[in-house]
């Protein structure tokens, strides 16, 4: 077996960790340095939390630095004083500068099939636009965001009902191998230049993205299946609705309308389709079945559920 890799990462939060977790793993694999951000306040209560990078490398005895630039003074030191093979970056959160660049190979690990869907969604991005496939980049960075050239793919088919949870959770054991396969194959990788006329941009969620307006069923439920866990998908006014389905695609009905009750899930109309959902959730009360939230109101078919 050939000497170990010596390798610098930096990354953040819990995809970042099961990558960095591989490299640690890996006999060939020295992790001599882990860059994370710093602990931030978490909870009502503003609890001071490290990333989870940090809990793993200082679990592993992996030295940690916490900068809030990279660019403040020592760092670049610090990075070029443990000579490594390669800097691995994995949801980092920042723009490496050219001085840390010319250190060693930076290769990042980018949740898309590169050059679709650069920047900070790319995975809600591909569940909203209905894409059937999906997958993980290993690209050597550049000073631009997501725009270096592309070094190996791995390629995910996307289940029609896959959330988005479940959806990062693949992609980040992908990830996790694709790391250890790039570094390893890395002298005979040709790197392949992204087309800049087929890159798409994708931008940070906001929590007014997860509102809708029952015009379209088939858009809402792949706003579901993006939003799941943080921002949901709620109404005007607040109203979040959870066990979401598609229940038909091309019936034309007054939004928001009643369409039938079924056990304890109500069928709500769009203006295209219509909806099956189970829970409810109005604004600071708890979730509770779609029909039970109905019959407290005296809603019937019809009715509004708005």
């Amino acid at each position: 077996m050939r000497e170990q890799y010596k390798i610098v990462y930096m990354g953040t939060p819990h995809y970042a960790q099961v990558i960095l977790e591989g490299l640690i793993e890996a006999e060939d694999m020295a992790v001599v340095l882990v860059l994370t951000q710093p602990d931030r306040p978490v909870g009502r209560k503003r609890v001071l939390t490290p990333p989870a990078v940090k809990v793993v490398a200082m679990e592993a005895g992996i030295e940690v630095l916490q900068p809030e630039r990279l660019s403040e003074a020592g760092i670049a030191e610090a990075i070029e004083a443990v000579e490594p093979d390669f800097i691995i970056v994995a949801a980092f959160g920042q723009l490496l500068p050219k001085r840390i660049l010319d250190i060693a190979p930076c290769i990042n690990l980018h949740a898309s099939l590169l050059p679709q869907y650069r920047g900070a969604s790319p995975l809600q991005q591909s569940l909203l636009n209905g894409d059937t496939q999906t997958g993980v980049t290993s690209m050597l960075m550049e000073e631009g965001l997501d725009t270096g050239d592309i070094l190996q793919r791995r390629v995910f088919d996307i289940p029609p009902t896959m959330r988005l949870h479940a959806l990062m959770a693949q992609l980040t054991e992908d990830a996790k191998v694709l790391t250890l396969q790039t570094i390893r194959e890395y002298p005979q990788i040709t790197p392949e230049p992204q087309n800049d006329a087929e890159a798409t941009l994708c931008k940070k969620i906001k929590k007014s993205d997860g509102e809708i307006d029952f015009v379209d069923a088939q858009a809402i439920y792949r706003k579901y299946r993006a939003f799941e866990g943080w921002p949901a998908i709620f109404a005007v006014g607040g109203m979040k609705l959870d066990g979401v389905r598609v229940e038909e695609t091309t019936t034309p009905h007054t939004p928001a309308t009643i369409v039938a009750f079924e056990g304890e899930s109500v069928i709500v109309g769009c203006q295209q389709g219509s909806l099956r959902i189970d829970r409810l959730q109005p604004p600071s009360k708890k979730p509770m079945s779609a029909k039970a939230y109905c019959v407290g109101r005296g809603l019937q078919i019809g009715d509004s559920l708005l």
